[in-house]
């Protein structure tokens, strides 16, 4: 029998209107999502219970832990609704955009779903559309209205995004309806949440804090998509004090530039590396498969370079949302992630921007030996999950095997890079004991297996303190 390949790079599916059933959830999960966005822009409060419960459901039929992101809207300004749904505008138009009117009445006086006045000064850009609509700030016109300028003909649509990439919210970027979901899911089962348009850290205290206060152990992910994020001043301290980071690519090219994002994308993914944090690479990696039901080459190449750069996480948005094709697009995501894996190494970083052992030292040493020795995989019992997430960090090329009789461990630990997870009650959650039943199913093939046990044995000692290797005949 041979050995079963784990996908290393894990892959993140958002549910939507193409997903929407118990029966495609499912699918999925079969396909190879270890975990789902749930993303607030969109739906009811109802909605997501009966999201959160499918998911579930196939996660116990399926004897698979996966992991719920809540995933912020912030400050995400739209377009009220426009008579005819359609507006077309040229090159020297002036619009009105007033957070005040109720109702569109065709002319060039806008309804906004945000009150720009107070954040927006003259001469800064705002681009409309996903930045179809490019425009410059020429006056405050009331404490509601603003005045701008069109750059380029074309047409507006009802409720598309706005984007404002040099306004400082000044630390403001959570809404009203944001503090009301954070609120409503701290009580569900979410195991992250994501804020969107962060532009320094302390917007991750401020989440961090709410979060605390409602009683969530929900862990943060950073959305980089502004430029004040990127900035050098800002990048590093947002990765230090999120869980993990999302590279959302979407934005950032409206917000900073289409040119910038793969530089970007490579720096956060070092940056978390060197401080042991998730990654996630988001947006349009499987884009053309929202209407075809193959990836066109360059798609599988984003995604295969994200494997090659170190990513935890490749998502999936419109694809899996509103595609026609939601099943196929993970299908096509987890070959292309094997297929990368078994056949090209992990980018290495340079030194000085390599993770300090010293904060992890078991864990380094435990994956170094597991590479020296060629072992099968490495085994860690874990129960908050810190050790796994450290051992991943170094992205040893064999899979993680995490044990815990923590639920919420185990399904925060289906995102980590190379982790494949496994719940056992307290009386059993021994590693020797699992490594010798996955033996036994056939997990490491017919031959003599070796792995590397990571543990903690010194009684009191609070943390993994052992590192044992052990060969299964």
């Amino acid at each position: 029998m041979s050995k079963p390949i784990f996908k290393r790079t894990k892959i993140l599916a958002t549910i939507g209107p193409a997903t929407m059933s118990q029966e495609k959830v499912s699918e999925l999960m079969a396909a190879g999502a270890n975990g789902f966005r749930l993303n607030f822009s969109h739906g009811s409060y109802e909605e997501r219970t009966q999201q959160i419960e499918w998911i579930r459901t196939a996660s116990r039929e399926q004897d698979k832990p996966v992991a719920i992101l809540q995933d912020l809207q912030g400050p995400k300004i739209r377009l009220g609704i426009l008579k005819d749904n359609m507006l077309e505008v040229k090159t020297g138009d002036m619009l009105v955009l007033d957070s005040e009117i109720a109702e569109h009445d065709g002319s060039f006086n806008l309804p906004v779903q945000y009150n720009l006045a107070s954040k927006m000064k003259v001469g800064e850009p705002l681009y409309m559309f996903d930045g179809k609509i490019r425009s410059i700030v020429r006056e405050i016109v009331s404490e509601t209205a603003i005045k701008v300028e069109i750059q380029n003909d074309g047409f507006l649509m009802s409720r598309k995004g706005l984007n404002l990439p040099d306004t400082d919210f000044g630390g403001d970027i959570l809404t009203q309806k944001d503090l009301e979901d954070i609120e409503w899911g701290a009580s569900r089962d979410f195991d992250y949440v994501s804020l969107s348009f962060v532009q320094s850290a302390s917007d991750i205290v401020d989440l961090r804090q709410r979060l605390l206060t409602f009683g969530s152990e929900a862990q943060i992910i950073a959305k980089i998509e502004t430029k004040s994020a990127i900035s050098p001043e800002n990048l590093e301290k947002i990765v230090q004090l999120s869980d993990g980071v999302m590279v959302a690519r979407g934005d950032l090219a409206v917000e900073a530039g289409a040119e910038i994002v793969p530089v970007v994308q490579r720096r956060v993914i070092t940056l978390c590396r060197k401080h042991g944090k998730m990654v996630i690479v988001a947006t349009q990696m499987m884009g053309s498969m929202v209407d075809n039901p193959e990836p066109s080459r360059a798609e599988v190449s984003d995604v295969a370079n994200a494997v090659i750069q170190g990513a935890d996480v490749v998502m999936l948005s419109d694809e899996t949302a509103n595609g026609k094709y939601p099943i196929e697009a993970v299908e096509s995501m987890r070959k292309t992630i094997l297929y990368t894996q078994e056949h090209s190494d992990v980018m290495p970083v340079a030194k000085s921007e390599s993770r300090q052992k010293n904060d992890a030292v078991i864990s380094y040493t435990a994956a170094r030996l597991a590479r020296d020795l060629n072992a099968d995989a490495i085994v860690a019992e874990t129960d908050t999950g810190a050790t796994a997430v450290n051992i991943g960090a170094f992205r040893p090329n064999m899979p993680i095997i995490s044990l815990t009789d923590n639920c919420k461990t185990a399904q925060k630990l289906a995102l980590n890079y190379a982790t494949r997870v496994y719940m056992r009650p307290p009386e059993s959650c021994h590693g020797i004991e699992l490594a010798r039943d996955l033996k036994n199913e056939g997990y490491f093939g017919d031959g003599v297996a070796t792995l590397v046990l990571v543990n903690g044995h010194r009684p009191g000692a609070g943390k993994t303190d052992t590192i044992r290797v052990l060969t299964l005949e």
